[in-house]
């Protein structure tokens, strides 16, 4: 496991704890790329059946390599409600209930409040916000309906805490900020209902993935030299910290992980 020595205590400790996930059933939106590719290949590495939901379904069968019979790729649109509640019933029906869900699918808005699309501001709050919330909806149904003492983890940002000066963001930090409050709510709804089914916030800082890439080609000159210059996590790092999150136990709800590169400034 990236970012423990190998074979130390802890490394040993999470692989350990992860054991009681062997075979279960994990479903990650946004699975083609970037954090979520990364969560997938994590959560097989760890003997999870895995179904990935994306766009890009060719994309996420390209993981399979050496996981042929654990990953499962299902082409969805997060916009759409009908698509989510449909994939859902069809994990069910076909690999199993699920015990632990990734929502990790998030687009970003790169233009100033003066230029941006109406359309693309829906399309944005759809699927980083409303469309989080449905299949978190759907997988507490689940989870409850099979008894299951399940996990969810919302991929979020530290765009979800603090104000920061990116310019064309404006909408997508709000998103964010949503997040936060649905994932700390929910969080509340869960423990007033009795339920065992813990929720978490993963937030990261700047990570290599295809949504900076594209913040960075579209920005500014002057905010794309600091885009550029300003280090940067990897996907593999939000991955580790997913099973960090899993490997506690039952009894211990880890609700909010704020990671930086080492020497951010935003």
């Amino acid at each position: 496991m990236h970012g423990f020595p190998k074979n130390s205590h802890a490394e040993k400790q999470v692989c350990s704890n992860m054991e009681e996930y062997k075979d279960k059933v994990a479903v990650v939106t946004g699975a083609s790329s970037g954090i979520g590719a990364a969560i997938v290949i994590q959560l097989l590495e760890a003997g999870m059946k895995v179904v990935g939901l994306a766009r890009r379904k060719e994309k996420i069968e390209e993981l399979k390599n050496g996981h042929p019979n654990k990953l499962f790729a299902v082409q969805v649109d997060l916009t759409k409600t009908d698509d989510i509640l449909s994939s859902f019933k069809w994990i069910t029906e076909n690999v199993g209930p699920l015990h632990v869900l990734i929502n990790n699918a998030g687009i970003i808005c790169n233009k100033s409040i003066f230029e941006a699309d109406i359309e693309h501001w829906k399309k944005l709050i759809d699927t980083n916000l409303l469309g989080l919330a449905i299949a978190t909806k759907e997988a507490i149904r689940i989870m409850k309906s099979h008894d299951i003492n399940g996990s969810i983890i919302n991929i979020n940002s530290i765009a979800g805490h603090y104000y920061l000066n990116m310019p064309g963001t404006t909408i997508y930090q709000a998103s964010k900020f949503g997040v936060t409050a649905f994932t700390e709510l929910t969080r509340l709804e869960l423990a007033r209902e009795g339920t065992k089914i813990r929720i978490a916030s993963i937030s990261p800082g700047l990570v290599d993935t295809e949504m900076i890439l594209k913040y960075k080609n579209e920005s500014p000159t002057e905010h794309k030299e600091y885009v550029q210059s300003s280090p940067i996590l990897k996907s593999e790092d939000i991955a580790n910290a997913v099973k960090y999150i899993l490997s506690n136990p039952l009894s211990v709800q880890v609700t909010d992980l704020i990671i930086r590169p080492l020497g951010e400034l935003l």
